[in-house]
């Protein structure tokens, strides 16, 4: 297997497991993964907040851990990275507004290099301009902005584990499809793994 860098786009109040959990798993398997968030450097930490599904008309939030930015968002040349990482919870909502971030995922998704979002990580897709005319899937509340970007919506959140591939973009609803989501990522960066 050949070793792949990887890029992750996180801030303050990114969802928990949405971002420790591909982190580890990319890691895992051997790749090199570079956390970076606009306005801090390397050794700093984002907040992260844990959301869960209790029953609620919508997820509940709770103060999660702090993640540790690993590399500058400033020195960023999307070109070195092999594929794209955008977790969900608060943070896309305002990274979206970075003009540098979104010129970063539309090297992504113009070069056709494999990007994975899940829950409302596609809001950053959205903002980037890059859905029209693909396949996808979100946090439910996520489906307006979706549509309204020219993408097609895909209801997998029956049980919020699976995730759905169009081209070189996979796409979940939530951290429970974790497996799936890196499973089909690691598939569109051609890795694999031995059992």
């Amino acid at each position: 297997m050949s070793v792949k860098k990887i890029l992750m786009l996180v801030g303050d109040f990114v969802e928990d497991y949405e971002v420790m959990v591909p982190f580890q798993m990319l890691l895992m398997v051997g790749h090199e993964v570079h956390a970076v968030c606009p306005g801090k450097k390397p050794g700093q930490t984002v907040a992260t907040a844990i959301h869960d599904f209790e029953g609620h008309q919508t997820y509940s939030e709770k103060p999660g851990h702090n993640f540790l930015v690993n590399a500058d968002f400033d020195a960023v040349d999307p070109a070195a990275y092999d594929g794209l990482v955008i977790p969900g919870g608060r943070a896309p909502e305002y990274l979206r507004l970075n003009d540098r971030l979104l010129d970063i995922v539309r090297h992504f998704a113009k070069a056709g290099k494999p990007i994975a979002a899940v829950c409302h990580g596609p809001q950053i897709l959205v903002a980037a301009g890059v859905l029209k005319g693909k396949s996808c899937t979100a946090y439910p509340a996520v489906r307006p902005d979706l549509e309204v970007a020219g993408a097609t919506w895909v209801n997998t959140n029956e049980t919020f584990s699976n995730a759905h591939v169009d081209d070189n973009l996979v796409t979940s609803p939530a951290w429970p499809s974790h497996p799936e989501l890196i499973r089909k990522f690691l598939e569109l960066l051609g890795t694999t793994i031995k059992p």
